[in-house]
């Protein structure tokens, strides 16, 4: 520390570009982890737009903010995902098209070639996301996935992803893939597995958001200490298990923010992970990107606590 505090746009694209600058300033953001979504950052657009940016820029100077990192998780989760109904929801209509799985998955890879581009227009060196997943379903499910089924999905990941990194070297653009439940990886040895899938490309790291290990029983700590040089990005989210006999981590079909969960997102400094400790790590390793809000707090009014957020992760500057 101090790294910059950004807020990940993805939970506030009811809100326009101008009035959700105008309140993170306020709230003593230094700018955005900004979500390719309409409102946002169009990639359409920006690449047959060339005042396009420039006016994405404008906005944010006027109140003093940047962009720290470009996300765009919601197309990337169509590059190895089993496409079906549910994606018609989750897609931009330019990716869904049809809505045939082959058209949909080439689409979405040609649209973060062009995110990493876009990133590159901006200055940006970072842009996160997902890599969706065919195997998920399989994971601790029955029957069990053969190995050839899982290896096979690994070598389709691979060679799904190198177009996208191809981009990056040629950019030199990072894509940092955000581990997380429902993707290729989601602890440290499904991690380790993707990286050797792209044969450990330096193009290919991590968003490190500790809240998805810490409710599957996986040490934060050890996650950083096992990749210090391929985190690329931080979200920051807390999140607390309230588990009471009834419901476990898998929290029975219910809906975020249900009490009846075996876990609960929080907002930063609210739930049970400690902070202090990550904080002293990221600055044994050296890290020097930024940190992303990413808010979820169902018992926290969203704006309150945003800014309450920010101001918890700049308690932690006394350690840099």
């Amino acid at each position: 520390m101090p790294q910059q505090i950004l807020l990940f746009t993805n939970g506030w694209t009811d809100l326009a570009l101008e009035e959700l600058s105008a309140k993170a300033s306020q709230w003593g953001y230094a700018g955005f982890e900004l979500t390719c979504y309409p409102g946002f950052i169009d990639v359409g657009r920006a690449s047959s737009d060339s005042s396009y940016l420039s006016q994405i820029r404008e906005t944010l100077s006027r109140y003093d903010l940047r962009i720290g990192v470009v996300s765009n998780h919601k197309v990337s989760q169509a590059i190895c995902d089993l496409i079906d109904e549910r994606h018609k929801a989750l897609l931009p209509e330019v990716i869904w098209g049809d809505g045939k799985p082959e058209g949909v998955r080439k689409r979405a890879i040609e649209e973060m070639v062009a995110t990493i581009h876009l990133a590159q227009k901006l200055g940006v060196a970072v842009v996160s996301g997902f890599t969706g997943s065919p195997i998920w379903s399989y994971v601790a499910g029955y029957p069990a996935a053969p190995e050839k089924l899982i290896s096979q999905a690994f070598k389709d990941f691979g060679k799904n992803f190198r177009p996208i990194l191809e981009a990056c070297r040629e950019t030199g653009v990072k894509f940092a893939f955000e581990v997380h439940p429902g993707q290729m990886a989601f602890d440290l040895y499904s991690a380790e597995m993707v990286l050797d899938a792209v044969h450990g490309s330096e193009e290919f790291g991590f968003t490190f958001d500790p809240s998805h290990l810490h409710w599957q029983g996986v040490e934060p700590l050890e996650f950083l200490r096992a990749f210090p040089t391929r985190i690329y990005h931080v979200h920051a989210k807390d999140a607390i298990l309230t588990l009471n006999g009834r419901a476990g981590i898998l929290n029975s079909y219910l809906p975020s923010g249900d009490p009846r969960r075996g876990f609960q997102f929080r907002s930063p400094g609210h739930g049970s992970i400690d902070w202090e400790s990550l904080f002293r790590e990221l600055n044994t390793m050296k890290y020097t990107g930024a940190i992303a809000v990413d808010y979820h707090d169902r018992g926290i009014p969203r704006e309150s606590g945003a800014q309450d957020a920010c101001q918890f992760l700049k308690s932690f500057d006394i350690l840099g």
